[in-house]
């Protein structure tokens, strides 16, 4: 579950396309035309500069305010287009993107929570260079998988969502896992599908004001915690299957990018680190391993996609991630039944020396992974 956002609208293709790049760098990778300075606090987002020529900018963020913050680049149709969350206090990073004219917003979102506090960016002229044509096959091979995980996702939850209709307590909860494998497979580009995220996806400490609880979570609670199936969960079971088909059919529109789906390879294992080993995500199923699996199962895609390019561009790197990559996979598999199942040890019983195995796993992977999308665009 990536953080809840505001009103987004359905990822379409627009004539302001956007290729992200995100990365911690000690030095700025674009001249100073086109480096801006981002200083965030808990209420205010001061940028250096308002207009930028088109093709490389960096983001140089300063966070002194006294919460984490989150600081993104949107349309103005509030998609979120690049990116970094979890800016703790006093912390530095550097967010590098390349734009081609249009309009847009940096937004700082203290607490990580709301609309942020925003400034006007506006890109002028230009173009960014064509790309590698072999990140092109890896962007429509990514699309084609999530097309698939999508596709196959559908009638597991149809299953999932007629033992909740019929009140089946215990056939819903036996089919709640598996029904949520394609989704984790594909939230490395999970901010490219809108506003599906926040409404299937959400846990209550996600939402944001006025929104209402809606999705797996809000299903997961009463199975696992109140332990009944009312009229309300049914109408939910209902709506999660249409949230669940509006997905299924913006895959096809969706803004990826070569440099989306390794910047949303890095996010993703960022958030397994710190809402899936510690057990937030499953709170109540207590099957986050189910989810963690299929989140290293998606990112690791993304990395074998654009794999081609980054070897000739950097071929330690992939010799970094090829053994990190395996190193988790093999750590996970002591957790489950067999290799080809999804029967994995419920992690309440999963202690506490374990999940730290597990963490410094996530994290010896997560540090070189954050350097693939720069790596991509060599």
């Amino acid at each position: 579950m990536r953080a809840a956002r505001l009103s987004v609208v359905t990822a379409v293709a627009t004539a302001a396309a956007l290729t992200a790049v995100t990365g911690c760098t000690q030095k700025s990778t674009a001249d100073d035309a086109g480096t801006i300075e981002v200083t965030a606090a808990d209420s205010k987002c001061d940028t250096s500069v308002k207009s930028v020529p088109a093709g490389q900018v960096t983001l140089k963020i300063e966070n002194k305010g006294s919460k984490a913050t989150e600081v993104e680049i949107v349309f103005p149709d509030d998609r979120i287009v690049s990116e970094k969350e979890n800016i703790g206090p006093g912390t530095k990073y550097t967010l590098t993107a390349e734009v081609k004219a249009g309009s847009y917003e940096i937004a700082c979102r203290p607490g990580m929570k709301g609309h942020g506090v925003r400034q006007k960016l506006t890109v002028t002229g230009g173009s960014v260079a064509k790309r590698d044509p072999r990140l092109d096959k890896a962007v429509a091979d990514y699309r084609a998988y999530v097309q698939e995980q999508a596709d196959a996702t559908l009638p597991a939850v149809e299953t999932f969502v007629k033992a909740v209709k019929d009140g089946d307590l215990a056939a819903a909860k036996k089919a709640y896992a598996p029904s949520r494998i394609g989704w984790e497979r594909t939230e490395p580009v999970a901010e490219s599908f809108g506003d599906i995220d926040p409404k299937v996806d959400v846990r209550a400490d996600g939402l944001e004001d006025g929104q209402k609880w809606t999705g797996w979570h809000r299903l997961e609670k009463a199975l696992w915690q109140d332990k009944k199936i009312g009229a309300e969960e049914k109408t939910l079971a209902d709506q999660l299957v249409t949230d669940l088909k509006d997905w299924q059919e913006r895959v096809g529109k969706a803004d990826i990018t070569p440099t989306s789906m390794a910047n949303g390879a890095k996010e993703l294992l960022d958030e397994v680190a710190t809402g899936k080993v510690t057990g937030e995500e499953e709170r109540y199923s207590h099957t986050d391993l189910v989810d963690f699996k299929a989140n290293v199962e998606g990112a690791q895609k993304s990395y074998e996609l654009l794999k081609p390019v980054v070897r000739g561009n950097d071929k330690a790197l992939t010799a970094e991630l090829d053994k990190q990559f395996a190193a988790l996979n093999t750590l996970l598999d002591k957790y489950r039944a067999d290799q080809d199942s999804y029967d994995f040890t419920s992690y309440d019983k999963v202690g506490k020396a374990d999940r730290k195995e597990l963490s410094d796993a996530v994290n010896a992977l997560a540090e070189p992974l954050s350097t693939l999308a720069a790596a991509v665009v060599k």
